[in-house]
């Protein structure tokens, strides 16, 4: 079992191994199906618009019901976790509620944005996580980058800006103002190219998220939260 291995079964299914750590008793993890302790996380996810065109072809893309890809990532990762012999975690459907954004920063350089979503140097705000596998093996997993967050460096902060709500205020994310927003025709440019706040990060990654998928999350957005 290494790593390589892992993020190669990762990407066949439409995900990216996000790199992990070694687990202590500390963290509180869940014994594997066998009982043993775990002693590794490697984090799986999305990185712009790579993999996202395997989930377009999957039955939960468009079967009509809920929460179609928080299904797939599920259905996926725990044929993962079952074919290498691991626990598969997840983000959603708690409790118990997994500190997913803990445990990326401990596993990639992402530091919190000024619109409180993690940033990544390579990345941007265009990536999520959607699992993790829990390993009864000590695996090397890739050694975290030390690199500065890139908002450290950026002086207009055009993402606190570009809203045209202004929906992202020092005291948080105004959730109500966004969504009545992209209910009515003025929201219809956020809701076909995404929001304004996140394209004004000029930190873009390699392969963008194509119109279709930028749509599908907006949309999920709005499922959520209606006006």
């Amino acid at each position: 079992m290494d790593y390589a291995s892992i993020a190669a079964g990762a990407e066949a299914v439409g995900l990216v191994a996000r790199g992990g750590f070694s687990v202590s008793e500390a963290d509180g993890l869940p014994m594997l199906a066998d009982g043993r302790p775990a002693a590794t996380l490697i984090l799986l996810g999305t990185v712009g618009g790579r993999g996202f065109d395997r989930f377009l072809v999957a039955p939960e893309a468009s079967d009509g019901k809920p929460d179609p890809l928080d299904r797939w990532s599920a259905r996926v990762i725990d044929a993962l976790a079952a074919d290498l012999g691991a626990r598969a975690l997840y983000p959603f459907g708690g409790p118990p509620w997994w500190p997913f954004q803990r445990w990326a920063a401990r596993a990639e350089p992402v530091a919190p944005s000024p619109l409180g979503l993690l940033i990544h140097p390579d990345h941007g705000l265009w990536h999520s996580w959607r699992g993790a596998l829990a390993f009864a093996e000590t695996i090397d997993v890739p050694v975290r980058a030390d690199r500065p967050s890139p908002c450290s460096g950026c002086i207009d902060r055009p993402c606190l800006h570009a809203c045209p709500v202004g929906a992202y205020q020092p005291g948080g994310f105004d959730v109500a103002a966004c969504a009545r927003h992209l209910a009515v025709p003025a929201g219809r440019d956020c809701m076909e190219a995404g929001c304004r706040a996140r394209r004004a990060c000029p930190v873009r990654p390699a392969q963008e998220q194509s119109p279709e998928q930028i749509r599908f999350h907006m949309q999920a957005f709005r499922a959520v939260h209606p006006a």
